[in-house]
């Protein structure tokens, strides 16, 4: 199928991008990447009147580091990300930073993710995508620009529901800033899927910091259990002040999973996807506190 006709406007302006949207509101689609809005647009999902490429707007590109802050611009391509930011990273960021680039690294392959952008993809908000999940356990701040003015976003307000985000028609993701964690912070990104590079079935991100044996700070997301991104902020409240033994990171990840009520699908019932939230969190969070992995795995 080919897409209904629509005008193409390509601005190179962050400003003049903003203009467009504001004037054409609804009507208006963003192309960035296009690996989800092209199909969408050949199947006849969308049809906008007009469509804007930002893909020649000066700014809205790049991965920095500012006052200690991880800054990425909406359009870097995740390719980019996965390859150019572990060079980055330095000794006492890396531990938490270093979830981004393992979570960019399922997603499809390596030309989805040459052309795919890390804005796009959070904008799309689909519910088994792993770059929310990583922006939601590692507390990112969402940057989102409209001709009028400038918010900034945390993951649990940006994230509304199914292919569903906060964001006005006239809004646009212009950065992701991601904060600094403590010196020995450690990570673990972990997924089951049918096929390598498709979407999660079940996705989970764990960020923690460890001190004197004690958890003292934790973040923990998961894909594809509900129609969006769950923070797992219950469970980090039970983790935080404590010392993460097998058993109490698996009674953390039983209760947790018990709580969930993700949709069946043609794969399995809502019972196989909270059995596997329930194992990739001993898995994802005993990798990520430094447990050896048969001692997670056997925790019941």
């Amino acid at each position: 199928m080919k897409p209904a006709p629509f005008d193409y406007l390509a601005p190179t302006t962050i400003e003049e991008t903003l203009d467009v949207l504001r004037e054409y509101g609804d009507e208006a689609k963003v192309l960035a990447g296009g690996q989800s809005l092209v199909p969408m647009l050949n199947f006849r999902l969308a049809r906008p009147a007009v469509l804007v490429d930002i893909n020649h707007v000066a700014g809205l590109d790049g991965i920095g580091v500012e006052d200690g802050t991880l800054t990425i611009g909406a359009t870097t391509r995740q390719r980019a990300l996965e390859t150019r930011l572990p060079g980055l990273l330095d000794a006492p960021a890396a531990g938490a930073w270093g979830l981004l680039p393992a979570a960019v690294g399922n997603i499809g392959h390596v030309h989805i993710r040459s052309r795919g952008t890390i804005g796009g993809s959070l904008s799309h908000a689909d519910p088994a995508a792993e770059l929310p999940a990583a922006a939601s356990a590692l507390g990112a701040t969402l940057v989102v620009r409209s001709a009028e003015a400038t918010r900034e976003v945390a993951p649990e307000e940006f994230f509304e529901g199914f292919f569903t985000t906060c964001m006005a028609a006239e809004e646009m993701l212009t950065q992701i800033r991601v904060p600094a964690w403590p010196e020995g912070t450690r990570s673990s990104f972990l997924e089951v899927s049918r096929r390598r590079g498709d979407f999660a079935q079940v996705a989970v991100a764990a960020v923690v910091v460890l001190a004197d044996g004690r958890v003292t700070r934790a973040g923990v997301a998961l894909a594809g259990v509900a129609a969006a991104t769950v923070q797992a902020d219950g469970l980090v409240a039970g983790l935080v002040g404590q010392e993460p033994t097998p058993t109490l990171i698996a009674e953390l990840a039983g209760d947790l999973a018990a709580t969930l009520d993700p949709p069946p699908d043609v794969h399995g019932p809502a019972a196989y996807r909270r059995s596997l939230a329930r194992h990739l969190l001993r898995r994802a969070l005993g990798e990520a506190v430094g447990l050896p992995a048969d001692r997670t795995v056997s925790a019941a």
